[in-house]
């Protein structure tokens, strides 16, 4: 499996945790990045774990907006490492921080700005982007022909889901999906071919989850839950949702 989205920079005593869940037949994580130093620190672990990692850079939407020397310093950093990324993320628009949303349009313009540069550099994007927000986002790729998009955990009515699915853009579930009504009508709308599962780690989970550490190991649970709702056996869903996961960021 490949976990499609997951803060790796947020964990503790890394080597051996990844290779317990490469033990556990994890091949490959997503790492995105929240901010310039996360960032850094992200393609630190690339270096170190050049296989394992598919590398991402971005400013995370529900964080202060970059000041204009770390938003220049990462701009340059995109150009520099572009070989060693795989996608820009995780990027998108404001809903939960209010600090944020008092900031809309700043926030929309510096979405606008980063799915320029990924159209610019041929790299997929990692959205954030949920309710209405996803709508906005979606406005915004199609404005500048983005071809590659993930939009990750995403909540949204399924008349835009649609729209999202129509345009070739890419969803994921998490382990919510094992327990929320939600996440099982969200499969309802999204064909196995534009699926893709993530665990969002460290955010932890409620449900059969309480208390238990959120890492790639959850994705066997996903999958099981998946595998059910569209009625096909696990090694078919899984070998459907590694490659989606390879075909949008390798």
């Amino acid at each position: 499996m490949i976990d499609a989205h997951i803060h790796l920079d947020q964990y503790a005593d890394i080597e051996e945790t990844i290779q317990q869940w490469q033990e556990a037949g994890i091949e490959a994580v997503v790492a995105v990045s929240t901010d310039l130093r996360s960032s850094y620190r992200t393609l630190e672990l690339k270096q170190r774990f050049p296989t394992f990692i598919y590398a991402a850079i971005g400013f995370h939407p529900e964080q202060p907006l970059p000041n204009q020397a770390d938003w220049n310093e990462w701009t340059r950093l995109l150009q520099q490492e572009r070989q060693h990324l795989t996608a820009i993320g995780e990027v998108g628009l404001p809903y939960y921080s209010a600090e944020a949303v008092s900031h809309f349009p700043y926030y929309r313009d510096l979405f606008e700005q980063i799915t320029q540069l990924a159209v610019d550099t041929s790299l997929p994007l990692a959205i954030h982007a949920v309710y209405d927000r996803a709508q906005t986002a979606l406005t915004i790729l199609q404005k500048y022909k983005a071809t590659k998009a993930h939009f990750h955990w995403l909540k949204a009515n399924p008349v835009l889901v649609q729209q999202i699915i129509q345009c070739g853009y890419y969803i994921s579930v998490t382990p919510e999906v094992c327990y929320r009504k939600r996440d099982r009508q969200l499969l309802s709308h999204v064909p196995i071919e534009q699926l893709l599962l993530e665990t969002d780690g460290p955010w932890p989970f409620d449900g059969p989850f309480t208390d238990v550490p959120t890492s790639p190991l959850l994705l066997s649970y996903s999958l099981q839950a998946v595998a059910s709702f569209y009625r096909q056996d696990i090694a078919t869903i899984r070998a459907s949702i590694v490659t989606n996961t390879r075909k949008l960021y390798k």
